[in-house]
């Protein structure tokens, strides 16, 4: 997908989108590219939800672990594979991005184009 007005600094901000909260540089920065400013808001979007899994997460162990008097701790080592799993879904739409596509995530990828 190229586009008319595109970034000498492309590679390095698509790669910036999809690390949390400095997907904000590419965003502000580079105005003038839509491929860009599209990775900027999927990263954003991408990082809000993993945020919210989070803390989801972190309330349910909680919950559990108050409740069953250490099963929550065992639940716990679960995150650890959650959060593998985030950085390898970066890592994709990373090398997605450098290739020029886009990764779409159903019912999270659809919330970039709104923004």
């Amino acid at each position: 997908m190229s586009d008319a007005a595109s970034s000498p600094n492309r590679g390095v901000m698509i790669v910036l989108a999809y690390l949390w909260v400095l997907a904000f540089i590419p965003l502000l920065v580079e105005r003038h590219d839509r491929e860009v400013q599209w990775h900027a808001k999927h990263g954003l979007v991408l990082m809000t939800a993993e945020f919210v899994l989070i803390f989801v997460f972190v309330v349910v162990i909680s919950v559990v672990t108050l409740r069953t008097m250490g099963f929550g701790c065992a639940l716990a080592m679960l995150f650890v594979f959650g959060f593998v799993g985030m950085l390898g879904l970066h890592v994709v739409a990373i090398l997605k991005g450098m290739g020029g596509g886009r990764l779409i995530i159903p019912g999270l990828s659809g919330y970039a184009d709104r923004i």
